[in-house]
């Protein structure tokens, strides 16, 4: 049959090839016809014989074909019968039901094999639970303890399962085998615990501790100790178990070996039947030597040594998990009794004194490490080494409590200022006489950035003194310490601002000593802080200089010290102002009880400044005292010329009774001025002392004009005297209208006064 499959190339029958792109001639298409009829005929020849050859093969392939095909037919027949048969006579429901009954029996069979299967866990749980009951109840601790355990797991109880509480939808029998747990749980925890008191004896009478290691509980005899300690560890309730007993050796065995009122002994208790150790008792001998309250370190470390390794082989077994769980519930609260008791109080008081500390805390280190030994402390966990931490930082426990005895004394220092001079000090007496008196007061100081001296305190210069002091030992002690006690002088002044303000409330709501005495301890402080940098930093340890600073210090004083002087002057000033205003702006003085009047307020006015006079002029500095006394007077003296000067109508009678009044109140005020204008001033100074205060000048002048002619007035408004006085134009004009009646006179004075070259 291959020559059925292959490719003909009509070239090939041709008798002479030629190129493929020549024409074949007539010859050459006959021949090719004849030959391609001839290759036909051999085709058909092969096609035939190859059929005859396998005619039997075609024969089977036909007749399977035809199987298949009335088959299909047959197939086709039967599916439209069924299909015929359903649609006639539906049974889809008796399907579906059959199916969901079937399934349904399949879940009730499985619900019933799941039941089955829990039942049978349940029943092997309360087997369970009744072998710990039996094991518990004859003695076989560890295997009850060890069978709890599983249970715990397999119901799935958290923690001891006092708090568990059933989980929403869970089967109530889960809750039921989480209390029959929790209450066997209870039984062995309160076998055990029993067992444990009964065989570890405090006898307070005797100071002895006693541990046996059989004892009888419940009727079950024969019990060991370390049965119970690994029934208790199994059961995970060692802690529990061991914390009564740890609160019971630092209450009656550590504390008094911590003071030093006992000495431990250790006895072992020995069977001579058995030739074993059967207990050991801990013997507490009161000590006969405790050295008053003194505590010596070194003994005392021995002995809680001694203590914690008894209680490491006759109560913990040796067994290290044991003792580390025993130095758990027992180390916090000793420490602290070791801190509170010796190491606290052997901190030196002496910054000298720090060095011999040195060996202490060598035997601190050393203590520790021995605890770390008998696995008493966790040997990994730096945490627990209180002991050794509060040794290597005794510098700064050092600067701790010197700074609580600094800042305490600053506190009592302060509250317990008086702020009171002696009373011959503000006597009215000459300069010389308080000159010499200021040099017998111990708290007459020289501001540092002035030569002026002034009255503080006592508080103040003491608060001072014991910052100097300080800051002095800053510059001697460790960078660490030198910080604190840096800040602790800083919070020492800082006491001063948060203190006296709130003690002296009252006073400086008034006229008095106390409110002066803070102004100049403002002053004082103020300056002093700003030495302090000058003074002390240069000798500052390197770490202290770059935090070390005082200057944000001074401003705060500097500000407090002109707070406190402005109210003190507004309390003047207002006083002063109530004794004007009873004047009633000095109308008809010529009456007799205006006049009265007006003289009462002028003496009021006088006996205020004299009051003020008499507190400050002592106290404050010259110059301060100078500046504001001039102030006050030049307000009390315009304000009296100006009260004076708005009079619209004056009488004849009326203008001498006013001169009287101003001659009155200079009188009064006399002294005052001399005092004012006796300070050292350059000697022009002295020649005109109404130079200081122009409104004296202006007072005295209108005192003089009351009594003097209208054409001496205008003289002296026309020569610039009134002006030289502080007199105005207005006034001057107001001034004359009021005294001098209208005449041609008068308008011929105004006339010339107005047009003067003079304003």
């Amino acid at each position: 049959m291959d020559v059925l499959f292959n490719t003909i190339n009509v070239r090939d029958l041709l008798s002479s090839p030629e190129s493929p792109s020549s024409p074949l001639s007539a010859p050459d298409l006959r021949l090719l016809i004849s030959r391609l009829d001839s290759h036909s005929l051999k085709i058909k020849s092969t096609v035939q014989s190859y059929l005859l050859s396998h005619h039997a093969d075609f024969s089977s392939v036909f007749s399977q074909c035809s199987d298949v095909v009335s088959k299909s037919e047959n197939l086709a027949e039967n599916v439209i019968v069924l299909l015929n048969l359903v649609l006639d006579q539906p049974i889809e429901e008796d399907v579906g039901r059959i199916v969901r009954e079937i399934v349904e029996k399949r879940r009730e069979s499985r619900e019933k094999m799941e039941i089955l299967e829990f039942l049978g866990v349940v029943l092997e749980l309360d087997r369970k639970f009744r072998v710990v009951k039996e094991e518990l109840k004859n003695g076989r601790v560890v295997e009850a303890a060890e069978g709890l355990r599983e249970l715990k797991v397999a119901i799935g109880v958290k923690g001891n399962g006092e708090y568990e509480t059933a989980v929403e939808g869970e089967p109530l029998l889960y809750g039921i085998l989480r209390k029959q747990w929790t209450d066997c749980f209870e039984e062995i925890q309160e076998l055990l615990l029993r067992y444990v008191e009964n065989a570890v004896r405090f006898e307070q009478d005797g100071i002895a501790v006693r541990i046996k290691y059989q004892t009888t509980v419940n009727g079950i005899a024969g019990l060991e100790l370390y049965t119970v300690m690994t029934a208790m560890d199994v059961a995970g309730i060692l802690n529990y178990g061991l914390a009564k007993i740890a609160d019971l050796v630092t209450k009656y065995v550590l504390a008094p070996v911590v003071s030093l009122r006992a000495n431990p002994t250790v006895i072992e208790e020995i069977n001579q039947d058995v030739a074993h150790v059967t207990g050991a008792v801990l013997k507490l001998d009161p000590s006969v030597d405790p050295k008053g309250n003194r505590v010596d370190g070194e003994i005392m470390y021995l002995n809680i040594v001694r203590i914690i390794e008894f209680f490491k082989k006759f109560l913990c077994f040796d067994n290290g998990s044991w003792m580390c769980c025993f130095g758990r519930l027992t180390w916090p609260r000793m420490s602290d009794m070791i801190i509170s008791n010796f190491l606290a109080k052997v901190v030196p008081d002496d910054a000298s004194k720090l060095a011999e500390f040195q060996e202490i805390r060598k035997l601190t280190i050393d203590f520790e490490t021995a605890l770390k030994k008998l696995n008493f402390i966790p040997p990994s966990d730096d945490n627990d080494a209180k002991l050794s931490k509060f040794a290597d930082n005794v510098e700064v426990h050092f600067a701790s409590r010197k700074k609580v005895q600094i800042l305490a004394r600053a506190r009592n220092m302060l509250l317990q200022s008086n702020f009171s001079l002696p009373q011959n000090y503000t006597t009215r007496t000459s300069r010389v006489n308080k000159k010499e008196l200021a040099e017998n007061i111990s708290n007459d100081v020289v501001l540092l950035f002035s030569s002026e001296k002034c009255v503080v305190s006592e508080a103040a210069k003491q608060l001072m003194e014991l910052v100097h002091r300080t800051l002095k030992d800053v510059c001697l002690l460790p960078p660490k310490v030198g910080l604190e006690f840096y800040h602790t002088a800083r919070n020492a002044l800082l006491l001063y601002e948060a203190i006296i303000p709130v003690k002296l409330q009252r006073q400086l709501d008034s006229i008095n000593q106390a409110a002066v005495l803070m102004h100049n301890d403002c002053l004082y402080l103020s300056q002093e802080i700003l030495g302090l940098a000058f003074e002390y930093r240069p000798y500052f340890s390197s770490s202290v200089k770059e935090v070390a600073i005082f200057i944000d210090l001074a401003p705060k004083f500097q500000l407090m010290a002109e707070e406190v002087l402005q109210c003190q002057i507004q309390l003047v000033m207002s006083n002063l102002k109530q004794a004007i205003d009873g004047a009633n702006g000095f109308h008809n003085t010529h009456q007799i009880k205006q006049f009265e009047s007006a003289k009462f307020c002028i003496d009021q006015i006088a006996f205020i400044i004299e009051k003020v006079h008499i507190i400050w002029e002592p106290l404050l500095l010259p110059s301060v005292y100078q500046k504001i006394m001039m102030m006050i007077l030049e307000a009390v003296f315009s304000r009296v010329a100006k009260e004076v000067l708005l009079l619209d109508d004056m009488a004849a009678e009326e203008t001498l009774q006013l001169q009287r009044l101003i001659h009155l109140l200079f009188e009064h005020l006399s002294s005052l001025l001399e005092s004012l204008l006796a300070v050292d001033e350059p000697q022009e100074a002295l020649n005109d002392r109404d130079h200081f205060i122009l409104s004296i000048r202006k007072l005295r002048k209108l005192a003089e004009l009351l009594d003097m002619p209208l054409k001496s007035i205008t003289a002296a408004w026309e020569s610039g005297e009134l002006v030289d006085c502080n007199f105005i134009l207005s006034e001057v004009e107001d001034f004359i209208r009021a005294i001098f009646t209208d005449t041609p006179l008068r308008k011929e004075c105004l006339f010339r006064i107005e047009n003067s070259n003079i304003r």
